[in-house]
């Protein structure tokens, strides 16, 4: 009897985040969406202020709409979703072929663009550099979310926090008021291991402040800022309360319990291929005393890495149209880093067309669309800036990559533009890094492996 009033008495000291949004039933979701998604919509409308992390292909994209159409029919006003620059085409195809719209939603800049009610869709940039008010509608949903993982030091964070929440920060207004009240996250690529991340999620739904959640549940290290340790005795309380407000789901049967609804839903075999180049020893460099060095030294850091994927640019853009020259006709995308990778693959490559930043977002958005549809041969861009969001696995299954470097989550969001539910074939992915990075490639497998853990 003692031992179970202990155990109501713990349970009772478990913080967890409570519903506040509004009763949803099944029926009132939108037929065409699959099992899955329903139970997923449900879930966000009922908890008002919630996560979604949801494996690369069970439709993200359609689950996000929904929940602000249902919102909005309780609350009326406008709906806004917030995604990465070239995504606004999926959602648009999404809405017209899977829920029924007749078009998709509104991509706008300015309020003045958008009616009294309605959905719409804006990139990150526009909201962050105050173009458009988020408090100006009753619901929104961030895509591809892992923007905000930058906390504090990010500008995208700061701007978000101050906009949705009211909390300008250490130095501002700390009220944390629910200014947009009803809100959303969703992506693909949470790291349950780095928990500040999921800190920084939990902080914009107003789930629990940054500072107080550390507190509750993390030794602090004193060495570093934000290397969080759990408490061995609070890490079940941790996950329940993560639990609370967010959902993980790798396959539909995660949430409906019948593994017949996986069917479909079956990733692709994955060919990995490493191609290491020799680096340029001429151009050691010198000792501190003027002595000229015998060998490259091991790109270890930044700068390093950076001035070694300078000094072998040629030679990798070379070893890319020798891969690439196994099937001419074959659908590619290609991967880079560096604008001056970007023309140099364009003049290796004629049949390629680039996207990059100064291009006006409509010339980027066709590109994009020409290549999902199979309609473009090959494709450039930078996994920081076409990685998130665009399903390209259609038509390609082959991937090639100038290089690596420490950005993961860029490098793991680019993989899964053709691994994701839905691609057919086997997916071939081919990197090339110079000896000077073997150091790179062994940190870059760690956190693949790490990655597949999860």
């Amino acid at each position: 009897m003692i031992d179970t009033e202990y155990d109501s008495f713990l349970k009772s000291k478990v913080r967890l985040a409570q519903p506040d949004g509004f009763e949803c039933s099944l029926e009132e979701i939108n037929p065409a969406l699959k099992p899955h998604n329903k139970l997923m919509v449900k879930w966000l409308v009922e908890g008002g202020r919630r996560a979604c992390f949801a494996s690369f292909g069970l439709h993200k994209t359609v689950t996000q709409l929904e929940a602000l159409r249902v919102t909005l029919t309780k609350t009326g006003g406008r709906g806004l979703i917030i995604a990465p620059l070239g995504v606004r085409a999926e959602f648009t195809k999404d809405a017209i072929n899977i829920l029924g719209w007749s078009e998709g939603p509104k991509f706008i800049r300015r309020i003045e663009e958008a009616d009294e009610t309605g959905i719409y869709i804006t990139n990150y940039e526009t909201v962050r550099d105050g173009k458009l008010d988020p408090r100006l509608f009753e619901v929104a949903s961030l895509d591809e979310a892992s923007v905000l993982r930058g906390l504090g030091g990010s500008k995208t964070f700061r701007e978000f926090m101050r906009l949705f929440t009211g909390d300008s920060g250490p130095n501002g207004d700390r009220r944390g008021t629910d200014i947009v009240k009803y809100r959303f996250v969703a992506t693909a690529t949470p790291s349950p291991n780095d928990y500040i991340e999921l800190l920084a999620y939990a902080d914009f739904l107003g789930i629990m402040d940054v500072s107080q959640a550390k507190t509750r549940f993390f030794k602090r290290d004193s060495t570093k800022a934000d290397n969080l340790k759990i408490y061995p005795h609070k890490e079940e309380e941790f996950w329940m309360w993560v639990a609370s407000w967010a959902l993980f789901v790798s396959k539909p049967s995660d949430l409906t319990g019948d593994e017949n609804d996986d069917k479909g839903y079956i990733l692709p075999a994955l060919d990995i291929r490493w191609h290491e180049i020799p680096s340029d020893h001429t151009k050691a460099g010198t000792e501190k005393n003027g002595q000229f060095k015998a060998f490259a030294e091991t790109a270890i850091g930044l700068e390093g890495s950076a001035k070694e994927k300078r000094l072998s640019l040629k030679n990798r853009v070379d070893k890319m149209v020798s891969i690439a020259s196994e099937d001419q006709n074959a659908h590619i995308i290609l991967w880079h880093d560096l604008e001056d990778e970007r023309r140099m693959i364009e003049k290796a490559f004629p049949d390629c067309k680039s996207v990059f930043g100064s291009q006006k977002l409509e010339i980027r958005e066709d590109i994009v669309m020409d290549f999902s549809a199979g309609k473009l041969g090959k494709l450039a861009g930078k996994p920081s800036m076409l990685g998130s969001g665009t399903n390209l696995q259609k038509f390609c299954s082959w991937a090639i990559y100038s290089g690596i470097g420490f950005k993961f989550n860029d490098f793991i969001q680019s993989i899964h533009r053709l691994l994701r539910f839905g691609q057919t074939g086997t997916v071939r992915v081919d990197l090339i890094y110079t000896e000077a990075e073997r150091q790179i490639r062994k940190q870059l497998e760690r956190k693949w492996q790490q990655h597949n853990l999860m």
